[in-house]
């Protein structure tokens, strides 16, 4: 049977789409959000086909319509040369092949489109209250709240984040891990752009210890641009929004071609980010313990080469949703048959993601065999059909 009531920690997109999903199917929600407002920081995200289905299944494909855009293609070329390497169609192709389209949307409008939803679900979000810790009992779970109330659950969701106080509680285990890369991220929008750095595409470049990416956002009127390069550990460690110079930035780079030097230019405003991560799941009770289960980047973050944090994230949420729905099965029971559908697949693509980390930032023999793959090969290793085909299964029309 389903929990009396699940309680959600964090607003994020994890959070927000865990409440989503699970309210439609009649779950009853409350969610706890320690900032006293819902503000998404951060810039563009990308969403494949397996991310899209299960917002078009929930009811969101119109709302996610009207904000996101929708490349025809992919392309990825050489930092320093500015040659094409490869070109991996998307739009109409990863529509007939994978039954969804391949979107990119900036984080807020993402977040925004899910808080609308929990709203009209009837999910009780309460802002400005963070859990403080709880204890699991067979009546189930007293949780309290930093400003000491407490809350009755049939079952705790720690969705809040790569600083999870709810997997420090959990687990116990030491705080992600600093990768050594810095990402420096901005928005332009478009028409304050020349026409021949305006794009409609999502063109990724590639080079010695960095590489950039860039997309359209909020229907195509924006550019979402993210540049990776290696660095020192900022302190506070933590404090990972950060003011990015452009001159650093172009410094950390070195020497690119002139077309990406351009594109970098260009823009009057950087944030940056220190990057981390977890080494990749190995096993079931790190998603999952009794009534407590992690969701999102509290329980796997991962680095950003595959472009599916969020997607996992929103992944999970749909499969706790459809585990709540065992039947004669008792909530510790259903948990775990959430952390065992979905350990396998996140700790798969946490380590695709370090690896393409590696491709995308080699140097030498390794990236001219890079270069020349992509060159004889395109579509065939831009791909990830085991990506977009995979996932949650049993996704149906709920709305």
């Amino acid at each position: 049977m389903a929990p009396q009531q699940m309680l959600i920690a964090g607003g994020g997109i994890g959070g927000l789409a865990a409440a989503v999903a699970c309210t439609q199917r009649g779950v009853p929600v409350q969610l706890l959000e320690r900032a006293a407002q819902l503000s998404e920081v951060g810039a563009g995200i990308q969403i494949g086909p397996n991310v899209t289905r299960i917002l078009q299944a929930w009811g969101l494909g119109d709302a996610l319509a009207q904000v996101a855009a929708f490349p025809p293609r992919m392309q990825a070329r050489d930092a320093q040369t500015g040659q094409v390497l490869g070109t991996l169609t998307l739009g109409e192709r990863a529509q007939s092949l994978y039954g969804a389209p391949y979107a990119t949307i900036h984080r807020a409008d993402l977040q925004g489109l899910l808080h609308s939803a929990a709203q009209s679900a009837g999910v009780d979000i309460r802002l400005g209250q963070t859990v403080q810790g709880w204890q699991d009992t067979s009546d189930g779970l007293g949780v309290t709240t930093a400003d000491g109330a407490s809350v009755q659950a049939g079952a705790l969701i720690g969705a809040d984040g790569v600083w999870s106080a709810v997997r420090q509680q959990l687990l116990g285990d030491a705080p992600a891990r600093f990768t050594g890369h810095l990402a420096y991220r901005a928005l332009v929008a478009q028409a304050d752009l020349p026409a021949h750095l305006r794009s409609e595409q999502v063109t990724v470049w590639m080079g010695p210890r960095l590489h950039v990416v860039h997309y359209p956002v909020r229907s195509g009127q924006w550019l979402n641009l993210v540049a990776i390069v290696h660095g020192a550990k900022p302190e506070p460690s933590q404090d990972w929004d950060q003011v990015g110079q452009t001159q650093a930035l172009l410094q950390a780079m070195g020497a690119v071609g002139h077309d990406l030097h351009e594109r970098l230019a260009s823009v009057p405003a950087w944030r940056q980010w220190a990057l981390h991560d977890r080494e990749p799941l190995n096993g079931a009770k790190q998603m999952a313990q009794g009534r407590v289960a992690l969701l999102g980047d509290a329980a796997h973050p991962m680095r950003p080469y595959l472009a599916q944090g969020a997607g996992m994230a929103i992944e999970d949420a749909q499969v706790l949703a459809q585990c709540f729905c065992i039947d004669n099965a008792t909530v510790p029971e259903q948990l775990q048959a959430y952390a065992e559908q979905r350990w396998v697949r996140n700790a798969r693509v946490q380590a695709r993601a370090i690896r393409n980390g590696r491709i995308f930032h080699a140097q030498g023999a390794v990236a001219l065999g890079r270069n020349l793959t992509m060159r004889f090969m395109g579509e065939r290793v831009m791909d990830v059909p085991w990506l977009y085909v995979g996932g949650p299964s049993h996704v149906h029309s709920l709305g």
